[in-house]
């Protein structure tokens, strides 16, 4: 069976207090009320040694947000998928939307940086999803395959388990538009369609992928009965702690 995840994304929100009081409660909430799937919370880089500390012994998952397309090395203010990995973080987020869309991260940059993550044990969340114009146009297959093609359907069929997939319709992060159930399930249906292309029909049946754009307490539990969504990438709602542990226990219903 192939895991089920609810993964938040902080973002660039809390400072490095709050941040260590959310990581807290989200860990004391789930303390005597065990999940029914993995629970990661991607934070901010300066969070990730102390909520590392916070979460050791727990049920919940550590991530980055980002990492670096250089192994190290003279990059002020980069931080590398070593260290990363050296604060106790099992994943990372790679190819967000908004790293796209803010930074100018390529598919050949995001490929370097899948394969330094990997290289140095971190598994990753990598990110897909199309615009407005995009899904208009009817484009959102041919893009989200050129995205997975571009960055990580070079990897051998070992590394490939590594990989968690979240599709993302960039036109429903943060917007409050959501893709209805139907058309999220018509997305995973097509990338893990395309997955079993690449790597075979059992890997694909293995592999985690997520949807991700504005999921909340209230949808969680219509998108996560669709056959093929294993779970969300959640944002906003990550920073609510009520809010993020309703979205977990969509999973129990």
């Amino acid at each position: 069976m192939r895991k089920k995840m609810v993964a938040g994304n902080w973002k660039m929100n809390l400072n490095l207090q709050d941040g260590v009081a959310l990581a807290t409660n989200v860990k004391d909430s789930l303390a005597n009320d065990k999940p029914h799937c993995d629970v990661v919370v991607c934070t901010p880089f300066i969070h990730l040694a102390s909520v590392a500390e916070v979460l050791k012994g727990s049920v919940v998952g550590l991530g980055a947000e980002n990492c670096a397309d250089k192994e190290k090395g003279a990059y002020t203010g980069e931080v590398s998928a070593e260290m990363v990995k050296s604060t106790g973080a099992q994943y990372v987020i790679l190819g967000h939307s908004e790293r796209r869309q803010y930074y100018g991260e390529t598919a050949e940059i995001l490929k370097e940086k899948v394969l330094l993550a990997l290289k140095h044990g971190l598994k990753v969340i990598f990110c897909c999803g199309e615009t407005l114009e995009e899904r208009e146009d009817n484009r959102q297959n041919a893009v989200v395959k050129a995205e997975l093609e571009g960055s990580v359907f070079n990897l051998s069929a070992e590394e490939w388990k590594n990989i968690v997939l979240a599709y993302e319709p960039i036109w429903a992060i943060g917007t409050g538009k959501t893709a209805t159930s139907d058309q999220a399930e018509e997305m995973l249906a097509y990338i893990r369609s395309i997955v079993a292309e690449k790597y075979g029909q059992a890997a694909a049946e293995d592999t985690t992928i997520l949807y991700g754009g504005s999921c909340n307490a209230s949808n969680a539990g219509e998108l996560f009965a669709k056959p093929n969504i294993d779970g969300g990438l959640i944002g906003g709602a990550s920073l609510k702690p009520v809010d993020f542990k309703a979205i977990i226990d969509a999973w129990k219903k």
